[in-house]
């Protein structure tokens, strides 16, 4: 995280000479006496880290790449053929219609 930091001029010294002994960046003696401040609470943890599991997404023989669009508007046009076909709701049919 990024943050504005008001630091007392005698302690940034100090921070800034012992970031220069241990040879880390400032930031790093920030975080370090920050933490070291605060006790265990601020420990870093060190948790398992995620395992990622790599997946093959190769399409079957005989599947036309090329013709998934295709395949896409066959599979849209018959859900709207089927959702025609149902009843309509009874209470759309109820509506005033409008005066001639």
């Amino acid at each position: 995280m990024r943050t504005t930091l008001t630091i007392d001029d005698d302690l940034a010294g100090l921070l800034k000479r012992q970031a220069r002994e241990l040879g880390v960046p400032f930031k790093e003696a920030v975080n370090r006496a920050i933490r070291s401040g605060l006790g265990e609470a601020a420990r870093p943890r060190r948790g398992a880290v995620p395992k990622t599991i790599p997946h093959s997404f190769v399409f079957r023989l005989g599947i036309d790449l090329d013709k998934l669009n295709q395949l896409t508007d066959q599979l849209e046009s018959e859900a709207f053929t089927a959702s025609a076909r149902r009843p309509s709701d009874p209470a759309r049919r109820q509506r005033t219609r409008s005066r001639p």
